[in-house]
């Protein structure tokens, strides 16, 4: 879930600043902390996957015609904390720009930002004090009119009983206004009277919007951790065909574009150097750490479980004499998997394939666009990089690629190993998305994971990079495999990661043997996604036209649409377009 820190020209930028860093410090890896602007607010679906929506301080009132959205937002369950920020709570008064429900409001009207309390007809509508980037202490904003009121928690006042951190439940949603920054004045009480500090008061305020905090078993190290390249036991000759192949000098140091890499053999000490390089520890022979060195990964586990997997699918070797999941790079701790791949052309290109990077954290994981990926313990995150010749795959056909790997990890979960017949839960939005369903409804569902797919073209050949996060054993309120068991079960990621790459690999080869279609996989992939037959609302089209989804199109595997009325098809690109399934709204993407 995410934490939208608003970002607009209207911030102070210290706040923002401070707040971001607060909020990473407090919240991570629980939550993915990200900005967002005032266009985004107004264009994308953010309430689909917002657990917090926040305002550092801002220079001015802020008035938006994104306040309707915010407006709804907290009224269907949202939690908004803002800093600077005091309200008045004032009677209804009649406003024709005002739809039935005092919240919906055309879309171009820009309007402060205030919530309707129904128990009372009363608005309370956000204020913010002038304020400069230049200043470092700002006035505190106020509040006006909720003595009395019901329902309002007061955390903190002054000793002249001002208060100062204040919190309304709005519809089925919650509101926390901090009138200073996200700090306190000494002076600062509970209701009990006793001196409250700010950090204790951030975290009982989060508690109260309905934040589930990490616990310190949780944290995770802020640098990168040494990876491990190794193989499967079977297979001893790996991990020298690669160092020979990535031509690593005596030296063990590989400068690449993004990255530096000092390889080296356990009984090695790496000379300490500055910047320091990412150390990759080589375990030659079949060889493989000791599980004290990878205690969130059990290699020989994992090792055993490809085997088995592989022989239940029929997998074969490929031309480097190893399959899908039997030459892997493992980190605990990692950048991205993602980018120490595709923003490494030396890497990228000569690295024989198929080599899988896996991590139990990633630092700077990388989604959609310019999303990231949260990966507290019990995620799976890894990226797989294939080559392939242009003659056998055309580029045309490369937008299936996301499509055929969604498809395996859907029927993984159908694995025995992995969920069996509560797999069926697991199912696919287009274009790159995995959800579970966790209730009757069609609301009724959970992102757990995605997929990324990167392309890059050497000679006659494409390097493809698919990366893939997957919620295995995490706890609330991150969404997972888990939660959808009701007993105890052997679910790991060991296992999980196995039966994705075996079902993968085979599929893998009959999408290349047939020149990139996707024909044989089209009826079992739109068996597994979410979309046949819904309704959806595009924005992209003036006016906005009601369609119906009908599939994906054959050839350049677009997601085609009917209209409800009218004739032909409309057709929709996964990159140019987002996908509020919520909303049931398609959009152009910011």
């Amino acid at each position: 879930m995410n934490v939208l820190v608003y970002s607009g020209p209207d911030v102070v930028q210290h706040s923002l600043t401070h707040t971001l860093q607060t909020l990473r410090t407090i919240l991570l890896p629980h939550y993915s902390i990200q900005s967002i602007t005032p266009q985004a607010l107004l264009s994308q679906p953010w309430p689909v996957n917002c657990a917090l929506l926040v305002f550092p301080r801002l220079r001015r009132t802020f008035e938006s015609a994104s306040s309707s959205a915010i407006a709804t937002y907290v009224e269907n369950g949202g939690a908004l904390l803002c800093a600077g920020t005091g309200a008045t709570y004032a009677p209804r008064r009649t406003d024709f720009s005002l739809g039935m429900s005092g919240l919906s409001v055309a879309s171009d009207i820009t309007r402060p930002l205030r919530f309707l309390d129904h128990r009372t007809g009363n608005f309370i509508t956000l204020t913010s004090p002038a304020a400069k980037d230049s200043d470092w202490v700002h006035p505190r904003a106020e509040f006006v009119g909720f003595g009395g009121v019901k329902n309002v928690k007061v955390f903190a006042r002054l000793a002249q009983d001002e208060i100062v951190v204040l919190g309304k439940e709005v519809g089925g949603g919650t509101i926390v206004l901090w009138s200073t920054d996200f700090d306190l004045p000494q002076s600062a009480v509970n209701p009990e009277g006793t001196a409250v500090e700010a950090i204790p008061l951030i975290l009982d305020s989060l508690r109260t919007l309905g934040l589930q905090l990490p616990s310190t078993d949780d944290v995770v190290p802020m640098t990168p951790l040494p990876q491990f390249l190794v193989s499967h036991p079977d297979k001893p000759t790996i991990v020298s065909q690669i160092i020979k192949a990535i031509s690593v000098p005596p030296s063990g140091i590989l400068k690449d574009a993004n990255d530096t890499f000092h390889f080296h053999t356990p009984d090695q000490t790496p000379d300490p150097s500055e910047p320091p390089p990412k150390y990759v520890v080589t375990y030659h022979d079949g060889q493989l750490p000791a599980q004290s060195e990878t205690p969130l990964f059990d290699l020989s586990k994992y090792f055993a479980a490809i085997s088995a997997a592989r022989a239940r699918e029929g997998c074969r070797d490929g031309p480097h004499g190893w399959g899908i999941g039997e030459a892997l790079l493992y980190g605990q701790v990692v950048t991205s998997t993602q980018t120490m791949l595709d923003k490494n052309p030396h890497l990228l290109s000569e690295l024989p394939t198929p080599i899988v990077s896996l991590a139990s954290h990633q630092l700077m994981g990388r989604g959609r666009g310019s999303n990231v990926w949260v990966s507290p313990v019990g995620c799976l995150q890894f990226s797989l990089l294939l080559r392939v010749s242009l003659t056998r795959l055309p580029p045309n056909k490369l937008v299936f690629v996301q499509y055929l790997f969604g498809l395996a990890v859907a029927d993984a979960c159908r694995d025995d190993a992995v969920l069996g017949a509560l797999g069926k839960k697991i199912r696919l939005k287009w274009p790159n998305d995995i959800y579970a369903v966790v209730g009757p409804g069609e609301s009724d569902v959970k992102k757990i994971g995605g997929i990324l797919v990167n392309a890059s073209f050497t000679g006659n050949n494409v390097d493809i990079v698919i990366g893939c996060g997957l919620n295995i054993l995490n706890p609330p309120p991150v969404a997972s495999l888990a939660q959808l068991l009701f007993t105890e079960t052997d679910l790991s990621l060991e296992l999980t990661a196995a039966a994705i790459l075996a079902k993968f690999e085979p599929m893998w080869a009959q999408f290349i043997q047939g020149n990139g279609s996707f024909a044989p996989f089209m009826a079992s992939y739109l068996e597994r996604w979410l979309h046949s037959d819904q309704q959806v609302t595009l924005t992209t089209t003036t006016p906005h036209t009601k369609v119906r989804i009908v599939g994906i199109t054959p050839d350049h595997g677009l997601l085609r649409t009917m209209p409800e009325r009218g004739s032909g098809f409309i057709d929709l690109q996964p990159d140019s377009n987002s996908f509020d399934i919520m909303a049931g709204m398609i959009k152009a993407k910011a």
